[in-house]
């Protein structure tokens, strides 16, 4: 897809080191820990105030920006964002405010931190509008750039998370069972617990899993677990359920996916959720991908790679219509 306008690449300083400082851009194997092998990917930093944002790009054309989700990083999309590049997109995967590689001043975080986090990378790479694609926490800050700057987003595709506007049943409390031992988190106690056979329909390697929680080796990582629960994650929670959502107008175009072995979501319990969604959403739509669970990008990469496309296609389409 050709695009009027590709963000041109920043100016901007390589990885940070240890001490936080910033050097010029370097080799994977040279930023610490060690980024996890994904060919094809640049990487670099982006500085706005407070925040240098570590950020792994693929592709040439219109943006296409992909939050991840917890506790992973950029490396989530390391299958899924090539697809897209492919299909004739620049694909961006950063490292949200305490994830990946990415550096804080300010260790707290607030409800709204990473939205603020967002808009102030999007200004910085030069992203007037894009594509969004996000996964479970990464969600979170999803929702609120779709509710508050629609007129930033071409289209919306929200993995293994409920639109905001659902109502609340006591078939979803299962999915809250693993919040605890997050917001209690001690430091230096292994997350490794989170890839269980309940929250993956494949099972992940050893590899993949040391790959994914190696920035936690990081104290500011590692310290950042009980602030995204507390601060962020918590608090929005009680607004979704509180019904915050179901007095706005999502206007963005958004699909929903959801592993139909993510339990205890079904199709027959999101319909009940989300009764009536045209109350509530210009534009939504719901897909479910066979065999596999709420690690949907590690279970089926492909089909999640294909519904975006699909996704910012008809998007595209609809809008050039309308």
């Amino acid at each position: 897809m050709s695009s009027p306008h590709t963000p041109a690449r920043p100016a901007v300083p390589g990885p940070p080191d240890s001490s936080g400082s910033s050097g010029s851009l370097n080799p994977a194997a040279q930023w610490s820990p060690p980024l996890p092998e994904a060919p094809g990917f640049e990487h670099f930093v982006v500085e706005t105030p407070g925040l240098r944002t570590h950020v792994a790009a693929i592709g040439e054309g219109d943006p296409v920006v992909l939050l991840h989700g917890f506790p992973k990083h950029w490396w989530q999309w390391r299958t899924i964002a090539p697809s897209i590049a492919a299909a004739g997109y620049r694909a961006y995967c950063p490292d949200l405010r305490g994830a990946g590689w990415t550096v804080a001043d300010d260790p707290g975080i607030e409800r709204e931190t990473r939205l603020h986090d967002l808009l102030a990378l999007f200004d910085a790479l030069g992203i007037e509008r894009s594509h969004l694609v996000t996964h479970d926490m990464g969600a979170i800050t999803g929702i609120h750039l779709s509710y508050e700057h629609p007129e930033r987003l071409h289209s919306l595709v929200q993995l293994s998370v409920w639109p905001a506007f659902f109502t609340f049943s006591p078939r979803l409390i299962p999915n809250f069972t693993h919040l605890p031992r997050f917001i209690w988190h001690r430091p230096g106690a292994s997350l490794s617990y989170i890839f269980s056979a309940r929250y993956a329909a494949h099972p992940m390697s050893e590899a993949t899993i040391a790959a994914n929680l190696a920035p936690f080796a990081r104290p500011d990582i590692d310290a950042a677990v009980r602030p995204l629960l507390r601060g962020m994650v918590v608090p929005e929670a009680l607004r979704i359920i509180g019904g915050a959502y179901r007095r706005k107008r999502l206007t963005v175009p958004t699909l929903v996916v959801y592993g139909r072995k993510d339990y205890p979501t079904t199709e027959e319990l999101m319909e009940r959720i989300c009764r009536n969604p045209e109350r509530h959403a210009d534009r939504i739509e719901f897909a479910y991908v066979d065999d596999a669970a709420h690690f949907v990008t590690d279970d089926a990469p492909d089909a999640v790679a294909d519904l975006a496309i699909d996704w910012f296609n008809r998007s595209a389409e609809s809008a050039s219509a309308s």
